[in-house]
């Protein structure tokens, strides 16, 4: 809808048909608030809130959004990415979450940008399908992860819903008291079968890991990919690391012909025994270096497991950008040399969160003037004050010291810091630093006197007295130290 979307406080429900009647498919929080829940007449709807407001369901528009979502997780976070119609994403985060810190990181990664998009959700993560789906759907809880091997255990008190059976048979089995997923469990499996077919007993295994399902990854078709099938299922590592080769070097062609570097590389590697493993490469800059990418590729080969062999392999380069056209040197035609591709050594070793630099931020307060950026970011043109020292090290946040002054312009004579007196050889300052009342209105009075001070150690601190030592107003007329001079 765009800016001709409705107050987010008025009641909103989708509406579609049930057979002659019109039901509610869905509602916002609003109309949640009073009760209306999807299935209810929508009669009964409006009759709970009046001025309800009412769309038309579009199946196919939600299709299409949905796949947006797909080919866009599929880019940010992992090369598995396939659809749950008609409101969900399997994800499979196997061989990439260390990218993110982390499983938890990277849901909490994606829930948060999710919100920010107005997308509401809720994840569940698993070893098995089965199991992920009934968590996100019927866990009741925002995030839910269950422990490896635990998925049993997670998704045993959840309703019979959670397994994904056909509407009619969850009936005929609600009518005679089952009600949670342990409920079946605990029945044979042979009278089971007899009496409604293999689909519960089938989607038992699903959910426990009993039997494979696979998930089927979308492609979308401005994917830039390359496929290699074999005629005899690979396992050897070294013919693993060659048939790398060979698919990067048909990937590289199709890159220049777009005029296109990866940023990102997904190659995949699907087992005889329909399990997929993956290695994910990302790059600081656009790259199209056959050696460089290749490398990068190989030194992932250590944690893929080819089981019985594998039989084929993908690459893709799901993330890519303009790369403009170079001369090559004739003396030395190595285009990955450099610090772009070291950066992409230890970033695919280590994870990306790990590499950054800091870089200065126009700012008063010391804890303000400095951010964390990629390390192949472009300068931003700032610098620190030169005409007072900084300290190599920041304490977030400052720490509380007892000492002894003459106030209001005199340093410390002494300062107990971590439960170790130190007494003050040198000191210079102080240095005044006022709040950026700009920025918020408590700082229109806030004052800061800071001071450099060497102990009789030789060890150098940066303090400050929050104040002007005299008026209250400006600050608590209490001592921090702030820095350590390396």
């Amino acid at each position: 809808m765009g800016n001709a979307a409705p107050p987010p406080e008025n009641p909103l429900v989708i509406a579609a048909r049930d057979g002659r009647r019109r039901i509610v498919a869905a509602a916002d929080r609003a109309a949640l608030a009073f009760g209306v829940r999807p299935g209810l007449a929508l009669t009964q709807a409006q009759a709970r809130v009046p001025g309800l407001l009412i769309e038309a369901a579009n199946p196919t528009a939600d299709a299409e959004a949905l796949s947006r979502l797909a080919a866009w997780a599929l880019r940010r976070y992992s090369p598995l990415v396939a659809l749950d119609p008609p409101d969900g994403l399997l994800i499979d985060i196997t061989g990439v979450a260390h990218l993110f810190g982390g499983e938890r990181p990277l849901l909490e990664d994606l829930h948060e940008r999710l919100t920010v998009a107005s997308i509401g959700g809720r994840i569940g993560l698993a070893d098995t399908v089965g199991a992920a789906h009934a968590l996100a759907r019927y866990s009741g809880r925002t995030i839910t992860i269950a422990a490896p091997g635990q998925a049993a255990d997670a998704v045993a008190g959840l309703p019979l819903a959670a397994l994904r059976l056909d509407p009619e048979c969850m009936d005929q089995l609600r009518r005679i008291g089952f009600e949670t997923i342990a409920d079946l469990e605990a029945i044979p499996r042979a009278p089971l079968a007899l009496r409604f077919g293999t689909e519960p007993g089938h989607r038992l295994d699903q959910a426990f890991g009993r039997v494979a399902e696979p998930i089927r990854s979308i492609t979308p078709p401005t994917l830039i990919h390359v496929r290699r099938a074999f005629a005899e299922p690979i396992s050897a590592p070294e013919t693993l690391a060659r048939s790398i080769g060979l698919l990067v070097a048909a990937l590289c062609p199709l890159l220049e012909a777009r005029g296109h570097g990866a940023r990102r590389l997904d190659l995949l590697f699907y087992r005889i025994d329909g399990d997929i493993q993956v290695i994910r490469a990302g790059m600081a800059n656009p790259v199209r270096d056959v050696r460089h990418l290749t490398r990068l590729l190989t030194d992932g080969l250590e944690t893929v497991d080819p089981g019985f062999g594998v039989e084929v392999m993908t690459l893709a380069a799901p993330i890519v950008e303009p790369m403009a056209y170079h001369q090559r040197s004739a003396w030395n035609d190595n285009a990955s040399s450099g610090l772009s591709a070291l950066i992409d050594t230890l970033a695919n070793r280590i994870g990306i969160d790990k590499l950054y630099r800091a870089a200065p931020v126009e700012s008063d307060l010391p804890e303000r003037s400095v951010k964390i950026m990629a390390p192949l970011d472009p300068p931003t043109g700032e610098d620190w004050p030169k005409h007072w020292p900084r300290p190599s090290r920041l304490l977030s946040p400052p720490e509380p010291v007892e000492t002894l002054a003459l106030l209001p312009d005199h340093p410390p004579v002494h300062f107990t810091w971590r439960g170790v007196r130190r007494r003050v050889k040198r000191a210079d300052g102080p240095e005044r630093v006022f709040g950026e009342w700009w920025k918020h209105d408590e700082e229109l009075t806030i004052v800061r006197d800071y001071f450099h001070i060497e102990d009789e150690n030789g060890e150098r601190f940066w303090i400050y007295r929050a104040g002007d030592g005299e008026n209250t107003a400006t600050g608590s007329q209490r001592w921090f130290l702030h820095g350590i001079f390396g």
